[in-house]
């Protein structure tokens, strides 16, 4: 399967804030919904899918595997439960969250076990997230480049990946940028405003207008539904050369996601 270009973001969202994020999300067109055990909004998340009245064959539902349940049979077993939670019988993507820290359970064991649960129906695809060019190249190994259906990582204009991203295109691995607006910092960017105003665009369209343009998916979060809708209009943005060249020098290393204990060694 295709990964989506555009879906909508669950991180952060609670309780009725992330029911009403997604079933606005639904309503204004998105199609694409991603969440994961450690956001504690599965549940809800399901919910707002099944009252939506949207074909759930038309939803693209994506949740990913947390660190603690990297065992084969705690894998398997945390993936029943997240279909549960989630009200269907089986997800169109399972990532694993992160790699495990330290190689505290082999990527061997549970890579594995993750394409068993593609065998058993449980996904229809499978794919990694935050993973580095080493551990990507250990991945592929295990399972091979086909089969990995995405690797999702941090990406925005001041974060831009440069030594990951061209890998994973090399590898034919797609790329899913999370975090695309960096918290909000990059919309009050001085660069990333005027080129909204020459496009009559908001900078939130321009700044998910640059990665959707390299094709990358792109994953956004809005509690609002006027923003929801705004966002989804960066697929039909179409940046200038120049406008491009002036994103790319933006780049200055500033990573957000980077959890003590948790993240890799970066490249």
């Amino acid at each position: 399967m295709t990964v989506p270009a555009f879906g909508l973001g669950t991180f952060r969202l609670k309780d009725q804030a992330v029911i009403d994020s997604v079933r606005n999300a639904l309503d204004v067109g998105y199609r694409a919904i991603d969440t994961a055990q450690i956001y504690g909004n599965e549940a809800e998340v399901g919910q707002a899918i099944a009252e939506s009245g949207v074909p759930r064959d038309d939803i693209y539902l994506t949740t990913k595997i947390w660190i603690s349940e990297f065992k084969r049979d705690a894998l398997l077993a945390s993936l029943h439960r997240s279909l549960e939670k989630l009200r269907t019988d089986r997800v169109d993507l399972t990532l694993i969250h992160w790699p495990s820290p330290d190689d505290a359970v082999p990527m061997e064991e549970y890579l594995p076990a993750l394409a068993e649960a593609k065998a058993q129906g449980l996904t229809r695809g499978i794919g990694i997230s935050n993973f580095t060019i080493a551990q990507t190249r250990r991945a592929i190994g295990i399972l091979g480049a086909s089969e990995i259906a995405t690797n999702q990582v941090e990406i925005h204009p001041y974060l831009q990946n440069r030594l990951l991203v061209p890998f994973l295109q090399e590898q034919g691995i797609h790329v899913t940028a999370y975090m695309s607006l960096a918290y909000g910092e990059v919309i009050k960017d001085p660069v990333i405003q005027a080129i909204a105003g020459r496009h009559q665009a908001t900078p939130a369209q321009v700044a998910l207008a640059w990665a959707l343009q390299q094709g990358f998916a792109v994953i956004p979060s809005s509690t609002r539904r006027e923003n929801l809708a705004s966002n989804l209009e960066a697929a039909s943005l179409r940046l200038t050369d120049e406008d491009l060249a002036q994103i790319a020098v933006l780049d200055r290393g500033h990573r957000l996601a980077n959890p003590d204990g948790i993240a890799p060694a970066w490249d």
